[in-house]
């Protein structure tokens, strides 16, 4: 059974090893003090936000969102990070989380919930399909 929530104190050994993980695939290494700073914003879960999932009491996949302002709509909710433990995939996690987040910006009447992914991650692109429309934007970015 899969169980959604806010990630614990407890938690934080397991959510390094899913975050550096995640930073892996997309080639990525975060400086320690990275984690520390993402961290400890989570807990104080005020500008920056995670959920954590457990398949029988592991944490097995994890969620990073925040929530900005928009010129053309209310509140818009961002779902910055998302990641399965490999051998926890197919087994609804990613989903639930996707879901588990929408309802918390629902909550707090969030006009929509968006996110990108790199165009090659086939695996993740197929769960998106049927859980969102993809609406044929290009991201652009200057590293500063």
């Amino acid at each position: 059974m899969i169980t959604i929530d806010k990630l614990a104190p407890a938690d934080r050994a397991d959510w390094e090893v899913l975050f550096t993980g995640y930073n892996t695939f997309y080639e990525r290494t975060l400086a320690p003090e990275l984690f520390e700073r993402a961290w400890t914003a989570f807990q104080d879960d005020s500008r920056m936000h995670a959920f954590g999932a457990k398949l029988d009491g592991k944490l097995v996949g994890i969620t990073h969102f925040l929530v900005h302002a928009s010129t053309t709509a209310p509140d818009v909710c961002y779902l910055q990070d998302l990641f399965t433990a490999p051998e926890a995939r197919g087994h609804g996690v990613a989903r639930a989380l996707i879901a588990a987040v929408t309802e918390w910006a629902r909550a707090r009447e969030c006009s929509r919930v968006y996110w990108s992914t790199h165009e090659t991650n086939a695996t993740a692109r197929r769960l998106y399909d049927k859980v969102a429309v993809n609406r044929g934007f290009i991201l652009y970015q200057i590293t500063l």
